[in-house]
């Protein structure tokens, strides 16, 4: 039986592997044929951002699997609004479509999840 699965990611992209790990969690699930989305808030927005170099950035390189994510049938990927608005980000400067989402918003995709997972 398939489930709602939810990933939010949580931290910036710049430290350490977490976003690695939410891609990872996404793609196994999604690997299993669960229904899974993908929440950015907070500084993994930035994970989001059109041409980051990871190699100049000494990082392992996520954000070009990020762009894949329809591929493996991650297709719903959404955006915290304010997280989107404290980065000064806009859809023009995102690497992918995503759908941006208030906080009364995003209350609501967590309760229609069967699980959610935060990294």
């Amino acid at each position: 039986m398939s489930r709602k699965i939810l990933v939010i990611s949580n931290k910036s992209p710049f430290d350490g592997t977490t976003v690695k790990e939410a891609l990872d969690v996404a793609l196994i699930y999604a690997a299993i044929d669960q229904q899974v989305s993908w929440l950015f808030t907070g500084p993994a927005v930035l994970a989001l951002k059109k041409d980051l170099n990871a190699q100049t950035l000494g990082i392992k390189d996520v954000f070009k699997q990020i762009k894949t994510l329809e591929i493996y049938d991650v297709d719903q990927v959404y955006a915290c609004q304010s997280a989107i608005t404290a980065f000064n980000l806009c859809s023009n400067s995102l690497a992918i479509d995503v759908e941006v989402k208030d906080q009364q918003a995003i209350s609501l995709l967590i309760e229609q999840h069967d699980f959610v997972v935060t990294l």
